[in-house]
């Protein structure tokens, strides 16, 4: 990418070991595109379509396990089948220059039974029943309580998925510590009603995600980890008391790994302000403490992207439905050009086209685009 007076967002950043030419990350996003949790060739298609030379893409969640599932079409790492499936993917993104990380996650108690080995109870922090989701309709299986002495053994699954994720060639790996999946059930007081040393006080509380945290560190290296924490999120009756101290204890304890490689941290829930998103940037406490490179995520788009990392509130930024709209985003941002819109009614499809590989690219590239991937 040329760049003459570049902006902020395509100003180059070295991210521990890693070399980034510009700021835009792909954010992971669930796209039920797989097929029996393994990933196909489109996803191939999808993934390097939002490729560049220097850039970083997050992988959608994927799950650690056979318990760790709660959406149609979502991808696996945990057999070797998946891994095998996962290894083009990851190949044709890094033909196109980019680093490639996977989001690895257990969505816990936001499952149903018919997502479940033999039709049992989801796993969770609790037994407690996730209210239904009166947008989608969906009501959401009853779950059962771990028992403190089956943790480890869900800790291993995480150790061995950022294992496979390595040997299918990905550079590092995400652990989804956000959004209401298993990780905030246990790590959020408003979820997690235990008694044991896993429940009660924050450390108690976050536990399991620390455990986690080291195994993964020394199963691949500090280097190639990060994690996503959405603290002051409420998705899918996960709220926290005190969101701040949880993401201030979280902090420290990544701290403890010399060379963790990056926090991704949701904004707030923005409001709307004369018809346009506002921010709330309530994350600089947090980006301020932590040794690694910190993304930020949360409704940005190129005018306050640029202004966040200028300011050094943020050192990245991950885009989720800007991209999944815009294959070429980083280099429409670059030329300030216009945007696709997203269609909504697409995101969750399982279509292996359509709302996922037919967004267009800039019109000067389109004929381009379509000979290369034809020819993938």
């Amino acid at each position: 990418m040329g760049r003459q007076e570049a902006i902020p967002l395509m100003a180059p950043f070295k991210m521990g070991p890693f070399e980034l030419s510009h700021r835009v990350v792909l954010a992971p996003m669930t796209r039920c595109r797989a097929d029996g949790y393994v990933p196909r060739p489109h996803t191939a298609v999808y993934y390097s379509q939002r490729a560049t030379r220097g850039g970083l893409l997050i992988a959608e969640g994927t799950g650690v396990s056979a318990t760790a599932q709660g959406f149609p079409g979502s991808p696996g790492v945990w057999t070797p089948e998946q891994v095998a499936a996962w290894r083009p993917v990851v190949d044709a993104v890094h033909r196109n220059g980019a680093l490639f990380f996977c989001q690895i996650a257990h969505v816990g108690r936001v499952s149903t039974n018919d997502f479940q080995p033999d039709g049992q109870s989801p796993i969770s922090s609790t037994d407690k029943q996730v209210s239904p989701d009166a947008e989608s309709g969906m009501v959401y299986s009853k779950p059962r309580r771990l028992r403190s002495d089956e943790i480890s053994g869900v800790v291993d699954d995480f150790r061995r998925a950022a294992r496979n994720a390595i040997e299918a060639g990905f550079d590092g790996v995400e652990i989804h510590g956000a959004h209401g999946f298993l990780f905030e059930q246990f790590m959020k007081d408003g979820a997690n009603d235990r008694t044991d040393e896993y429940g009660g006080s924050l450390e108690n509380r976050c536990r399991f995600t620390v455990e986690v945290v080291d195994a993964v560190v020394g199963e691949v290296g500090a280097h190639r980890v990060g994690i996503r924490l959405s603290p002051f999120a409420d998705y899918i009756d996960c709220v926290d008391s005190d969101p701040v101290a949880l993401g201030h204890y979280m902090i420290q304890q990544l701290n403890r790994h010399e060379g963790f490689l990056y926090c991704h941290m949701v904004e707030p829930r923005m409001a709307i302000v004369d018809g346009r998103r506002q921010i709330p940037h309530r994350l600089l406490p947090f980006r301020k403490a932590f040794n690694g490179t910190f993304i930020a995520a949360g409704g940005y788009d190129r005018e306050e992207g640029n202004k966040v990392v200028e300011e050094g509130y943020t050192d990245l930024i991950a885009f989720g439905r800007l991209f999944l709209a815009n294959p070429d985003l980083p280099r429409r941002f670059e030329l300030d050009a216009p945007l696709n819109k997203y269609d909504r009614s697409t995101f969750y499809t399982q279509d292996p086209v359509i709302g996922y590989t037919d967004y267009p690219f800039l019109e000067d590239d389109v004929q381009q685009q379509q000979v290369k991937y034809s020819e993938a």
